[in-house]
């Protein structure tokens, strides 16, 4: 696929219009914890209707379908969240929904996508990634919704970057979980298009870093996957059409160790009484472990769609295996 193009301002916030009373503006909080004088706050996400920002995007890419483009349906590749998104707004506009998992996809996000009413078809890891990279599959009909590469779904996702800016005129620092890129990407382009001096920063865990090391390379490179609690994010690469807007727009990389992303988890459930998966806490967790710079900064918490028995673990200060 060609390179996304830029995302503009008005795109955005034509997104804004076109979701909202579906999609909540979410609210942003300061974090209730010393952090050596800084201030830290949390975009609560995870508060969505389906526990994560994806219903977002997914809205805004659907929302703009004909019905002759959803005759059959549509698909997405997803480990959870963006299936729950593409799901919910499916339901809404009253068309069936299949959905392609990969293997060990987490029990609860999976639960919520068949709840939602959705078909799932499980593949190897390889060939889950393959339908992303290749934008689709051909043994599937309906329409495809990529839950990264698609210029509307990374547009409804710049709209949390118009809401950060508006609650928090002073903020100077904002990390973004990455997994594709889709997120951060669209907030960085909703801050660079109202012209704001804003730096955003990718968190990575330190079992997956495609951001990290195709930056230092200067191109996307594949990367060891270590599967992990912290399953939201982190990948074999880069999508490729995804690094001109990674590369042009986001500061760089911040990396965090497991630990520190369950200390995130401990941190917010403690402090805030907000529960995070392990991608929601990604951005805190390197906050957590000083890759941050900033005095004002935003810590997007993306989803909140965590295993019951992962969050006892981590509540009782263990780190999943």
């Amino acid at each position: 696929m060609d390179s996304i193009g830029p995302i503009s301002g008005e795109a955005i916030q034509a997104a804004r219009d076109r979701i909202r009373g579906r999609a909540f503006r979410t609210p942003l909080v300061p974090l209730n914890a010393d952090c050596e004088g800084r201030r830290v706050f949390l975009k609560l996400e995870n508060l969505q209707p389906i526990g994560s920002f994806k219903l977002r995007g997914a809205l805004n890419a659907m929302l703009q379908l004909e019905p002759v483009d959803t005759r059959h349906g549509v698909y997405t590749a997803s480990a959870g969240n963006m299936a729950q998104g593409v799901a919910w707004t499916a339901r809404e506009l009253g068309v069936p929904c299949t959905v392609i998992v990969p293997d060990g996809a987490p029990q609860t996000k999976v639960a919520a996508v068949e709840r939602l009413g959705a078909s799932l078809v499980p593949l190897p890891f390889e060939d889950w990634w393959q339908v992303l990279v290749d934008h689709g599959h051909p043994d599937f009909r309906g329409r495809f919704v990529h839950p990264v590469s698609d210029p509307h779904v990374i547009a409804g996702n710049g709209t949390i970057g118009m809401e950060v800016l508006e609650d928090l005129p002073e903020v100077d620092t904002v990390v973004v979980p990455y997994g594709g890129g889709g997120l951060s990407c669209g907030i960085a382009s909703a801050l660079a298009a109202a012209g704001a001096e804003v730096d955003v920063y990718g968190a990575e865990a330190r079992t997956a870093t495609p951001l990290e090391s195709s930056l230092a390379a200067g191109r996307p490179v594949p990367v060891d996957h270590t599967p992990s609690f912290v399953d939201g994010i982190g990948s074999r690469g880069m999508l490729p059409e995804m690094w001109g807007l990674a590369s042009g727009l986001l500061k760089g990389s911040v990396v965090a160790a497991l630990d520190d992303i369950a200390g995130a988890i401990r941190l917010m459930a403690e402090r805030n009484r907000v529960i995070a998966e392990g991608a929601g806490a990604a951005a805190l967790g390197a906050v957590l472990a000083g890759a941050v710079p900033g005095e004002v900064v935003v810590c997007v918490v993306s989803g909140g769609n965590i295993d019951l028995t992962v969050l006892r673990q981590i509540l009782a200060g263990g780190v999943p295996a």
